[in-house]
C-alpha cells in the first residue's frame, strides 16, 4: 500500500541525493524501501534501484507524500544498479536474474 501510494505522489523522473560529511544522506525520488539494516540499505528511486552500504545506518524520516527520505550513519558506498527497476522483484524474477 505504501509503495504505490509513495509511486503516485513523486514525480516520474524526479530523483536527488545529497550527502554531507558521508554521515548524513537526504534523499528525493524514493518509492520503495525494498529492505534495510544497520549495514545495508536497498530502496528505489524513480530512476532506479540504489543501494547505500555503511555502518550504524538509520532511517531517520520518510515521507510517503513526497518520497523524500533522510539516512545517518557511517555511509561507505552508493551503488546504483538497473535504471528501469522500479521496485523489488518477484520469486521468478529473482530466479532469472
Amino acid at each position: 500500500m505504501i509503495k504505490k501510494e509513495l509511486a503516485a505522489q513523486v514525480p516520474a523522473g524526479h530523483h536527488n541525493l545529497i550527502m554531507e560529511d558521508r554521515e548524513k544522506l537526504t534523499l528525493t525520488g524514493v518509492t520503495d524501501v525494498d529492505c534495510f539494516d544497520e549495514r545495508m540499505i536497498n530502496l528505489f528511486t524513480s530512476l532506479g534501484e540504489l543501494t547505500i552500504k555503511g555502518r550504524n545506518l538509520h532511517i531517520n524520516d520518510v515521507s510517503v507524500e513526497s518520497g523524500d527520505m533522510t539516512v545517518s550513519g557511517d555511509i561507505w558506498l552508493l551503488q546504483y544498479g538497473e535504471k528501469d527497476r522500479r521496485g523489488p522483484l518477484s520469486l521468478l524474477g529473482k530466479l532469472f536474474r
